[in-house]
This record gives C-alpha cells, sequence and structure tokens, in this order.
C-alpha cells in the first residue's frame, strides 16, 4: 500500500522535532512548497500539530495496549502509532482500515519491519474504542494534576503550577487554549495603504478579518500569506498581535538612538525603524552570526536599510560608547505562552530551565539598563507566563538598580494611544501592578509579558 503524500511529509516533520529538536512550524514552512497541493499541506500540518499538541493523551491511550511506555520505543514505531492513533481519535474523513494500513507501511518504510505486527493490533484495538472519551479509562484515583494533564495533554508538573497560581477554572482554560488552533495573524507596515493590502490579501484567494487588539493587524485562514505577493514585497509580515504591540511600547520617536538587543529574529524590529525614522539609529543585536544573517535578508525584503546588525553576547558588558533612548529586551524565554502555535515546547521544557533562564535573563536586562540613557525607556518582554521569567527578574533587578523605575500605567498605555481597535481599552492589557500581560485563554493571541521601564534623570 502506498503511503500519502501528507503522512510521508507529516512523519518526515515529526521525526526532526523529535531527533533534531527542530520547531514544527519551522519545518513545515520549509517543507510545504507550492509544489504540494493545498489538500496535502493542510492534512501534513494538522497531523504534525495534532500529535505534538495530544502526545500525553495519545501515548496514555495507545499505553493501555502496550506492555512498556511509547517513549521507550523506537522512534519510528512511537511515531507511526502517535500518527495513527491520533487521526482515529481527531479525524472523521479517514478510514480506520487506511489509518492502520499507512502506519503499518511507515514503520516498514522506516526498516522496522518487526513492528508492522505491534503497530498494526495496538491501531486495531485502538480504533475499536476511538469513540470513547479519553476521560472514560482515567483512574479515578488520579489527582487534579494528572487528569487534567492526561485529558488536555500536558506535564503534569506545568498544571500543577498553574493549579496553584490561577486555580482550577482559570487553569482549565489556559489547558484548552494552548490545544485550540492558533489564530495566524499578520502585520500591514504601511498602515495607510491597510485597506488597499488587505483587500489584495482576499483576491489572492486568502480569507482576511480584521485585527482583534491592534489596528495594522489581520486575521488569515484560508492559505498562506508568505505565498503572496504583499509578502514577497515587504507589505506585510505574518506576527502575532500581542508581539506586534510590544515595540509599540517603546514609543520610539523621530531622531532616537534604540537599541534591539535580543533582536532575532527580527520581527520586532521594524516598528523601532519606522518610529524612529530616517534621523534616528536603530541597531539590532544577536550572539549567532547565522541569525543575524536570516534577520538581514528578512530586512531585505522589508526595504529596512537603516539597521545596523551587530553580534554580540549580552550577558557581558555591551560593546557600545554612547547610550541609547529606547531600549527593547526581548529577552530569549521558556515560550510558556505559545504552545498552542509551538506545542513542542511543552514536552521540551523542565522546570529547572525556568531558574535557568532566570539568570540569563536578570543579566541581560542588568546590562541593557547600562546602556540606557535619562529619561530613557527600556521594555523588558517575553513570550512567557510564569514568574521566574517575568516579574521576578524585573524586581530583581531593579532593586539593585535604584535609578530604574516602572512608569505607570497611564502613561504606558498612552503609547498605544490610536494604534489598537475601537473598543480595546489600553489600559485593560495592563494588571494592577503595572505589567502588560496576553493571554490565549482570554483572546486569540500568545502569552506576553512586559514591562516599561524608564531611567531617572541624573
Amino acid at each position: 500500500m502506498a503511503i500519502s503524500v501528507a503522512r510521508k511529509i507529516a512523519y518526515e516533520i515529526l521525526r526532526r522535532v523529535e531527533s533534531e529538536g527542530a520547531y514544527a512550524s519551522d519545518l513545515l514552512h520549509a517543507e510545504l512548497a507550492v509544489t504540494v497541493k493545498p489538500e496535502d499541506a493542510a492534512l501534513a500540518t494538522e497531523i504534525v500539530l495534532g500529535v505534538l499538541r495530544w502526545r500525553r493523551q495519545l501515548d496514555f491511550l495507545l499505553e493501555r495496549h502496550l506492555k512498556k511506555s511509547v517513549e521507550k520505543l523506537d522512534l519510528p514505531v512511537a511515531i507511526a502509532l502517535r500518527m495513527g492513533i491520533y487521526q482515529l481519535r481527531f479525524l472523521d474523513r479517514v478510514p480506520a482500515r487506511a489509518v492502520v494500513n499507512e502506519s503499518v507501511e511507515l514503520v516498514k518504510k522506516a526498516r522496522k519491519t518487526s513492528a508492522a505486527m505491534l503497530v498494526n493490533a495496538v491501531l486495531r484495538r485502538a480504533a475499536s474504542e476511538a469513540k470513547e472519551p479519553a476521560e472514560k479509562f482515567i483512574l479515578p484515583t488520579a489527582n487534579a494534576a494528572d487528569r487534567l494533564g492526561i485529558l488536555n495533554a500536558h506535564p503534569t508538573w506545568m498544571v500543577e503550577r498553574w493549579l496553584g497560581r490561577v486555580g482550577e477554572v482559570e487553569a482549565a482554560a489556559l489547558l484548552q487554549a494552548n490545544n485550540r488552533t492558533p489564530r495566524l495573524s499578520g502585520a500591514v507596515h504601511d498602515v495607510s495603504r491597510h485597506e488597499e493590502i488587505v483587500t489584495g490579501l482576499g483576491r489572492a484567494g486568502l480569507r482576511i478579518g480584521p485585527g482583534e487588539l491592534v489596528r495594522s493587524a489581520f486575521a488569515v485562514s484560508g492559505g498562506s500569506p508568505a505565498r503572496t505577493e504583499a509578502f514577497r514585497t515587504g507589505a506585510i509580515s505574518i506576527q502575532d498581535e500581542a508581539s506586534q504591540i510590544v515595540p509599540l511600547l517603546l514609543e520610539v520617536r523621530d531622531g532616537d538612538r534604540v537599541l534591539d538587543l535580543c533582536a532575532a529574529p527580527g520581527g520586532k524590529t521594524p516598528a523601532l525603524v519606522r518610529g524612529a525614522g530616517k534621523s534616528g539609529m536603530v541597531v539590532a543585536g544577536d550572539r549567532h552570526a547565522h541569525r543575524l544573517r536570516a534577520m538581514r535578508e528578512q530586512f531585505k525584503r522589508l526595504n529596512l536599510s537603516r539597521v545596523r546588525l551587530v553580534e554580540l553576547d549580552a550577558e557581558k558588558a555591551l560593546p557600545f560608547a554612547a547610550g541609547f533612548d529606547r531600549i527593547l529586551v526581548d529577552a530569549p524565554c521558556s515560550g510558556s505562552g505559545t504552545l498552542a502555535r509551538h506545542p513542542e515546547i511543552r514536552w521540551r521544557l523542565r522546570p529547572e530551565q525556568l531558574l535557568e533562564f532566570h539568570g540569563l535573563q536578570c543579566a541581560l536586562l542588568t546590562n541593557a539598563l547600562g546602556m540606557l540613557r535619562p529619561k530613557g525607556r527600556l521594555v523588558y518582554s517575553t513570550c512567557s507566563m510564569e514568574p521566574e521569567e517575568n516579574e521576578r527578574v524585573v524586581e530583581e533587578v531593579l532593586k539593585r538598580d535604584k535609578s530604574v523605575g516602572m512608569i505607570g500605567v497611564s502613561a504606558a498605555a498612552e503609547s498605544l494611544r490610536g494604534k489598537l481597535v475601537d473598543g480595546v481599552e489600553a489600559s485593560s492589557l495592563f494588571g494592577a501592578d503595572g505589567y502588560f500581560r496576553t493571554s490565549p485563554a482570554v483572546r486569540h493571541v500568545d502569552g506576553f509579558f512586559a514591562a516599561v521601564l524608564e531611567k531617572e534623570m541624573t
């Protein structure tokens, strides 16, 4: 039996995600070229992201029919089983016999013929109970974190953290949001051409909707905006709306000297360049040369020439003789606010890594503040929802540097005046503690955190 194109692509991407630590979204973008039929691209995407999102529940259900855990199986066998049971339980249009047969062929193609009978037997048994809810098979003695972790496919340690911090109702809402297909959003770079560009995207066959938060944003479905003329010519970029807001909080002015400290992959830099104007200067730094090269290509597409790219290690003293009026520290983080978009993170992240990120983030923020001019503004941001990477970083660093403080909510919200859609109050995006936060459980955006800081006059 031949294996369909979609399942071949899905299998190979899942193999690389597991064996190489690659990100599924990057591989899907690279693999699903124009030559792949739209229906094959859609099915491959559904299987890849579905398997990654629901992996824990899939493994739990598979292990009812196995003598050992799925993770102890050879990787090709584990992937074939996960792909098979995902299709049996979550996809209605694929006949069970076809799912089982193609899963068997996948392990044969991977030279694991000895496991073919196992895959066949397990998936046939799984098919017979595919309509039964997973909750039916969870023991009554399971605690709340384990139960929620299985039903919503998250690791128990992560569920325990969120239960302890926000309670069961909010934690369950966040878990469920992480398993929804995220909204694909874009940014129009020239706001004056917004209607013209969005209309053109519609004529290109895409379904376009308005932004939920940002005036310059749009929602897209029914195809890839990366295949459009608007994308190729730099008129638009693909970017989550919460991510689009972060650089706006800096309120960059014409003529400002701006530092984008952890700039790669460069999604927030264009807004800084536009704000600084022709008389300003924007420096974008990253520690990896290959990421800077990728940014250079990205900026060519966007026709951004007024950016200076600098290779630097921001954990050490920064190599600048003069300070900056505006600094963005979009820090490396766990990415726990992007689990719907990057579901593999939930299986890679370990709790001890949060403290490792904390140490790195404190160093980055400390060094950046050292380059901030008096009355200058700095935004510290992450796509994490964990206090160790967010509030505790800011609080720890500000305890040591008394010349810096957070600006008030009204001042921070003022930087968003005229940039949000009607009906969205900028102040609603800030907590009583002054921090900017978004949550996928509340809006169709990633979970972002930001602190807007200002240095006093000396």
